[in-house]
């Protein structure tokens, strides 16, 4: 008998082309096909998901999941929820939805503190009372960067630069009506608030299901762009160099942005990608991904990396 196996994508999106479909899932299927799999192709709905459960539990062996949580109106709960219930059920996951939560959510940085891979001085806030209180003293050691858990392509991160001409020296608490320039990674526009608005704003990013931010150092050398791996499990496939625009505030190294993606054989950054997968154990178990009973990397993954972190080969 034939092995089946269900990818799932979400509807609409910036990542679709004319077909509907990520441009790399039909490439998926058709190689799946290929090699004796029968394959089908699912859209997910937040309100369809008892519905697509009870579809698929008995009748595929495996799914692989081709959605970006940004385009489902509960972000991930619901979605990740239908996945573990099919994980349990006996369907393999490609990936596991805890694999895909250690990996790709933002704190993975905070795991990776004292590795030398990420600055010491990187933090995440869980609560709003510990961002209020921690992030007006953070901020007086230099420009930094805010991540939030959600969304994708830029959205929620920001460059946060004082302005303010009062002095004051690294280590100070700074006061609420100090002076901020913001730039949001998602387009590099810039916002102009005080500390008291920003931080009252910036709450939304921490309440509610996986709610968080990372506090880490601004990068100035992001302008020399950013190194993305892009991996078949711990296979490297190609590099992406990704460089941001040339305007004075563009920080993102995001198409939606303007930045330039230049795309390279491993081979051109073999001292970088000997480097990096000489530690993708350590990257791993840090992560959290080896606490789970999938033990390894998802079926496309990737791992980006700013220059600071790595010397530019």
């Amino acid at each position: 008998m034939k092995q089946r196996i269900v990818i799932f994508e979400a509807e609409g999106g910036s990542d679709k082309g004319l077909d509907g479909h990520r441009k790399d899932t039909i490439p998926i299927a058709n190689a799946l096909r290929e090699r004796g799999w029968d394959v089908d192709i699912l859209k997910f709905r937040d309100e369809w998901a008892d519905k697509i459960y009870d579809y698929a539990k008995d009748r595929y062996d495996a799914y692989i999941t081709r959605v970006n949580p940004g385009t489902i109106p509960s972000g991930e709960k619901i979605f990740f929820e239908t996945l573990r219930k099919l994980s349990d059920a006996g369907l393999e996951g490609f990936s596991h939805p805890d694999v895909m939560r250690d990996l790709g959510a933002k704190d993975a940085l905070v795991k990776l503190v004292g590795t030398g891979l990420v600055p010491e001085d990187t933090y995440a806030y869980y609560t709003v009372e510990d961002f209020k209180k921690t992030f007006p003293k953070s901020i007086s050691y230099g420009e930094r960067v805010l991540k939030q858990n959600r969304g994708s392509t830029g959205e929620g991160i920001w460059r946060v630069q004082v302005i303010d001409e009062r002095p004051y020296s690294p280590g100070d608490t700074l006061p609420l009506d100090t002076k901020l320039k913001l730039t949001e990674a998602k387009d590099n526009h810039v916002e102009y608030r005080t500390l008291e608005d920003f931080m009252e704003f910036a709450t939304q990013y921490i309440v509610g299901d996986n709610g968080m931010l990372v506090d880490m150092r601004f990068m100035p050398r992001i302008k020399e762009g950013e190194i993305r791996i892009l991996m078949v499990g711990e296979e490297p496939i190609f590099v992406v160099h990704k460089k941001p625009a040339e305007s004075a505030d563009a920080f993102s190294a995001t198409l939606f942005s303007g930045a330039k993606y230049t795309y390279d054989r491993p081979e051109k950054w073999s001292k970088l990608v000997n480097m990096f997968l000489g530690r993708l154990p350590e990257i791993m178990e840090n992560s959290g991904v080896m606490t789970h009973r999938l033990f390894g990397l998802p079926i496309l993954c990737s791992i980006g990396m700013k220059t600071e972190m790595m010397p530019m080969f």
